[in-house]
């Protein structure tokens, strides 16, 4: 499992601003396409010390983390938002707009190693 977190830790290293991935296709990317919920333990549990961008990882929905993520919904946003994340009506991602294209990582073994 340990080395599980550490792949989702390296792939949410690399997710850029202004884009967002959801805990599924993390899993996807670690040939784990079943292991949404893991992805999710995995960002819950993430040592603060990495630095990662955990903000940029929404549901398949495009809707932000739950509020003991980061305190609360607003403050997700307000990041995202910060980085130029646009938001339907509903207050969920435009996921068409801002998904992030993760194909140069899945032409990486290093990922799945």
């Amino acid at each position: 499992m340990k080395d599980f977190f550490q792949r989702v830790y390296l792939i949410v290293s690399m997710i850029p601003e202004g884009k967002v991935t959801t805990y599924g296709q993390i899993a996807k990317l670690l040939g784990e396409p079943r292991s949404a919920r893991i992805v999710g333990w995995a960002m819950k549990a993430a040592p603060s010390g990495l630095n990662l961008p955990c903000h940029r990882v929404v549901n398949r929905l495009g809707e932000l983390a739950p509020e003991y993520a980061f305190g609360s919904k607003q403050l997700q946003r307000d990041i995202l938002k910060a980085e130029g994340i646009t938001f339907k009506k509903d207050g969920s991602i435009n996921l068409k707009k801002h998904l992030w294209n993760a194909d140069e990582i899945l032409k990486s073994s290093y990922i799945n190693e």
